[in-house]
């Protein structure tokens, strides 16, 4: 029996894609599945996804697309995250569309596709003010004024806009514009373009302008958003727990892990739970996290330990190796969620959620 288990409420997920759906209405989603479904099992979540209602998957790699396609998985996926010229057999043979940002990406994938093969295809990301991937105004339009290449076939055009949950929301505005006048100058150079998606979940939640033929829901599929007004229409998905595996106890001024960071100030009883940084339980939390054990949060002492981490059980009566500590979810009346650690971290949510490792066994549960 593992002894630090995630589990994922799989009602918990339909929830949420249902959100989505309640305010975009009929038009399809695409739900993001990138980085192992932001920690939470790419092939599981997906399938959950799937038949909740989902149309599209949105993947970051090639290698993320052939786990979906090697587990049976046969719906439309969306490779977002850029593509190198090894890839393209692979795109093809795995029927996986691609996401170009470039010149040099079109041009490349359209040499590399076999002249007598069906055309691939694909969708164009334009960067209307991240500065991330994506072709600039100027390259866009010149690609309008040339030839598209025979063997690519467009199916869509992208953009992902960079701060949608900023409170003006002036900066959202503004890409929302440059991506309109984009499309205009697409449908006048006769270029057709089937799919226009830009509607993160900030987007989502925020700017039903920004829904266009697709939308692509990510963090709110699981349960978080960074605006607190719209959390509770959701369900986070993921708990994160483990087991106690000793207590001890020690006198005043004992120092605690590594470094010795934290001295008692009080005969103290700790709890060792086997679970560390390399789970992603980050180092960062040491002498600042807290986990619950009995239903009372408890606070992390000592440094964080590849595999073990220290908390001091000291107000609780009568704990034992075996007790229940939440590192992360619900027990009894008292919660710890993803922006809790982040806090914690200096950090968001999506990186406390994406770097719970692929080593901790994850369980799939209909309650």
């Amino acid at each position: 029996m593992n002894s630090t288990v995630v589990e994922i409420s799989l009602p918990a997920l339909r929830h949420n894609l249902r959100q989505v759906a309640r305010r975009v209405g009929t038009v399809p989603i695409i739900a993001v599945v990138k980085a192992n479904a932001y920690g939470h099992g790419a092939v599981p979540v997906t399938r959950t996804l799937l038949t909740a209602g989902a149309h599209q998957l949105g993947v970051a790699t090639v290698a993320e697309g052939q786990e979906l396609r090697h587990a049976g998985i046969t719906a439309p996926i969306l490779v977002m995250g850029g593509i190198f010229p090894d890839d393209v057999p692979l795109l093809q043979e795995l029927s996986l569309i691609p996401v170009l940002p470039s010149r040099d990406a079109i041009f490349m994938a359209a040499r590399l596709m076999h002249s007598r093969s069906a055309p691939l295809p694909v969708h164009l990301k334009v960067d209307t003010g991240m500065s991330r991937l994506g072709l600039t105004r100027e390259e866009f339009l010149d690609i309008l004024r040339s030839d598209w290449p025979p063997t690519l076939r467009l199916e869509g055009l992208m953009s992902h806009l960079a701060s949608a949950d900023a409170g003006d929301g002036e900066s959202a505005e503004n890409q929302l514009v440059r991506f309109r006048e984009l499309l205009d100058a697409a449908k006048s150079a006769g270029l057709a373009v089937p799919a226009a998606h830009i509607a993160n979940s900030a987007a989502i939640l925020r700017f039903p302008a920004s829904y266009f033929d697709r939308v692509r829901p990510g963090l709110m599929l699981y349960g978080y958003v960074n605006r607190p007004a719209a959390a509770a229409e959701l369900r986070p998905a993921l708990s994160w727990k483990t087991r106690i595996v000793q207590v001890k106890r020690v006198g005043v001024g004992q120092p605690v892990s590594y470094g010795g960071t934290f001295v008692t100030s009080r005969p103290s009883t700790l709890a060792i739970l086997p679970v560390g940084y390399a789970d992603g339980y980050s180092r960062a939390l040491s002498n600042k996290g807290h986990v619950l054990v009995r239903g009372r949060a408890v606070p992390i002492v000592g440094r964080v330990c590849m595999d073990l981490t220290v908390v001091d059980v000291s107000d609780l009566p009568d704990v034992r190796p075996g007790d229940e500590a939440v590192l992360l979810g619900r027990q009894g009346a008292a919660a710890i969620t993803a922006d809790d650690l982040a806090a914690c971290q200096d950090t968001i949510s999506y990186e406390v959620l994406c770097q719970i490792s692929p080593r901790l066994t994850r369980v799939y549960l209909e309650d």
